[in-house]
């Protein structure tokens, strides 16, 4: 049986930003603290939610090197290290490894794209050079490729390939997936909209855009359903599929930064070029944020 790095919700935490655009650390800090008190299993930095495109490495440095202190030990810290240039994948893992976090997100190639047998490449190739367990991540939505579940078998022979962060959203493949790897690849479902589906099948929980607004229902719903209360989370998580669904009324993190305004959160706009949310999108989400009972909480 492979590593657990978390059991239950990891949070894929937003890149606050000040104004002239530069990371914002002091509500870094603040929304690390409200994701601890509020029971989050798992921090995720420098992924998609964190506007990882557009962070230089000198930024994903240091907010890592951050997150791994401030965190201090108390939960996982796992940090996106993933790229289209194996090379630079590799470089950014290694680093990530010294800083001190527990795990590695390590996305698919994208743009340039590649084979399934060159899928296995890559990830062979970084998780020969590396120690730390490494969680695949599967977006094709994004990226344009997508890992079929016979090469997550093979990949699921590696050592340290330990899980999947799985965002094709074909809960067919995902089960099949399950159904060949077994306890050799743990599998967190990366859309919230999922994530009973997938701990149905066997899952292990969810990194999740969510949780950055709702940590301690994210974790109940997990949790509950491991601890067979399977009604109550059945509840739990379709009362939130709205609220779930206009998290992502424009691209992620769009909304999501929004909404932790919302909360009272100074976190600043996501970088160019990705917008400010409509006015039309901005009221539907804090109706539904209403509707699901949240104000500003922090």
């Amino acid at each position: 049986m492979k590593k657990i790095v978390f059991k239950g919700s990891g949070a894929a935490l937003i890149t606050p930003m000040h104004e002239d655009g530069s990371v914002n650390f002091e509500v870094l800090e603040e929304i690390i603290e409200f994701q601890i008190k509020n029971k989050t299993d798992a921090i995720i930095i420098c992924g998609t939610t964190g506007e990882s495109a557009t962070l230089s490495d000198d930024e994903k440095i240091r907010i890592i090197k951050f997150a791994v202190e401030n965190v201090g030990g108390r939960i996982p810290v796992i940090a996106g290290t993933g790229s289209n240039n194996t090379e630079h994948a590799l470089k950014m893992s290694k680093k990530a490894a010294e800083l001190g976090v527990d795990a590695l997100l390590v996305v698919t190639p994208y743009y340039n794209k590649t084979s399934q047998n060159g899928i296995i490449e890559h990830y062979t190739y970084i998780a020969d050079r590396v120690e730390l367990p490494i969680i695949l991540y599967n977006v094709p939505s994004r990226t344009g490729v997508n890992i079929l579940p016979e090469t997550y078998l093979e990949l699921s022979k590696i050592s340290n390939i330990v899980a999947t962060k799985e965002a094709n959203g074909d809960l067919s493949a995902i089960a099949k997936t399950i159904s060949l790897c077994g306890k050799n690849l743990n599998v967190y479902s990366g859309n919230d909209d999922q994530i009973l589906p997938i701990l149905s099948l066997g899952g292990l929980g969810v990194i999740s855009v969510f949780a950055n607004i709702c940590p301690l229902k994210c974790h109940a719903i997990n949790h509950k359903y491991f601890n067979g209360e399977q009604d109550y989370a059945r509840r739990l998580f379709l009362d939130s599929i709205e609220l779930m669904t206009t998290l992502f009324c424009d691209v992620n993190p769009i909304p999501v930064k929004e909404a932790i305004k919302q909360l009272g959160f100074n976190c600043g706009k996501c970088r160019l070029p990705l917008i400010s949310l409509s006015d039309e999108n901005k009221n539907k989400l804090i109706k539904s944020m209403k509707k699901s009972g949240l104000v500003s909480i922090k």
